[in-house]
């Protein structure tokens, strides 16, 4: 019998998700020693020790700013997430949010709110004061998207139904993206463009390098007057210094984002969440579903799909005999860990090989049983950062 995989849960994960790691094959806890795998939602791992048996991280959600993505691709290790999974909620969430601006609800409420209930003239004020929370509707009026994965192809869809036009930024669409975007979106050529002709924007682009800060001091002027900015992507996209600038000269309506901050906190045309976007009962379930299932083809059959430093990369099995080997990108890999498998005696009955940035991985079935110093061999080459058996359970 196969020895047990071990799954170190970091986060409440949905139980139906942890249902798909079935018991016979793997021990799942939160006080797991030496793990093959790690699952989690909104753990810091930066702080953490890895141990050195972690073979895979998955994250039930999309963005992967807690996880060490660079040191995990350095020791061969992928990092996998599940983008999409979440979309219908923080869709939601959006209109929610153009909703709440558009027609002032976070000012009646708080008017409501203050409102003496035993007062006898209560309907008189109630009528006298609701003139000052007028707002607008979002039928006619431009909403500009900048980033267009999932998420967003969702909100424009949703916008166009609610009779908006909506105008569409992102320079690495993918082909899935682009097939499921609605044709009415208008194309722009750049973020300064969607800021300069949109009422209201949505931010949904991860936060890396080239997108930190990407709504700043210099850019936020060009916006429309009273224009609501939304940020339900990551904080350190939108510049919170830049947009209390721009609120207090009342250049901008409102900013509607999914992440408290002293900076902000506690401006009346701040509606910030505490990062809800996800939070809902079908995007858990969706996110554990999705990432419990690559985490289990991988630890199995070593198949990739979804992970964010690795290539996609999948292999029908046609052997009872499996290697998965993570390297540098670099040449002569492939032939280095050839040599050492037909030193060995091994026939390779079949291989696929992809490469991602710095990072290869390669499967190989062979035609019988993988030894402990063969697997020692392929290690020890130079450039080698992991090495996984996978033997037919």
């Amino acid at each position: 019998m196969a020895e047990l995989l071990r799954v170190l849960v970091l986060n409440q994960i949905s139980a139906n998700g942890l249902k798909r790691l079935p018991a016979e094959r793997y021990q799942v806890g939160k006080d797991i020693g030496q793990p093959d795998a790690v699952l989690v939602r909104s753990a810091d791992m930066h702080a953490m020790t890895i141990p050195a048996s972690v073979k895979a991280i998955a994250r039930a959600g999309a963005g992967t700013n807690n996880i060490p993505v660079k040191a995990m691709s350095e020791r061969g290790v992928p990092v996998f997430n599940a983008p999409g999974a979440n979309a219908n909620a923080v869709k939601e969430l959006v209109l929610a949010g153009m909703l709440m601006a558009a027609r002032n609800l976070p000012g009646a409420l708080r008017f409501v709110a203050a409102l003496d209930a035993r007062d006898p003239d209560l309907d008189a004020r109630v009528e006298d004061g609701k003139k000052a929370y007028a707002g607008f509707e979002l039928a006619g009026h431009t909403l500009g998207i900048v980033g267009l994965g999932k998420i967003g192809c969702l909100v424009a869809d949703a916008a166009i139904k609610l009779g908006m036009h909506v105008l569409g930024y992102d320079p690495d669409i993918t082909v899935d993206a682009a097939w499921s975007l609605p044709s009415q979106v208008k194309r722009a050529n750049s973020v300064a463009e969607v800021l300069k002709n949109s009422h209201f924007v949505t931010l949904h682009v991860p936060l890396v390098a080239a997108t930190r800060g990407l709504i700043n001091a210099d850019n936020i002027g060009t916006m429309k007057s009273g224009a609501v900015l939304l940020n339900f992507s990551r904080e350190g996209v939108v510049d919170n210094a830049a947009v209390l600038a721009a609120l207090q000269s009342k250049h901008l309506g409102w900013y509607v984002c999914d992440f408290p901050h002293g900076a902000i906190n506690g401006h009346e045309r701040v509606l910030a969440l505490p990062h809800l976007g996800a939070s809902t009962r079908e995007a858990e379930e969706n996110c554990a579903l999705m990432v419990v299932d690559q985490l289990r083809d991988f630890l199995e059959h070593g198949n990739v799909a979804r992970s964010v430093n690795f290539p996609d990369v999948s292999m029908a099995r046609e052997s009872a005999w499996r290697v998965a080997i993570a390297n540098a990108n670099v040449p002569n890999m492939l032939g280095q860990i050839s040599t050492a498998m037909a030193q060995a005696g091994l026939n390779i009955h079949n291989m696929v090989n992809k490469s991602r940035g710095e990072v290869a991985y390669t499967l190989v079935d062979v035609d019988s049983a993988v030894q402990p110093a063969v697997l020692g061999r392929l290690a020890a080459i130079e450039g080698v950062l992991s090495v996984c058996y996978l033997p037919s359970a």
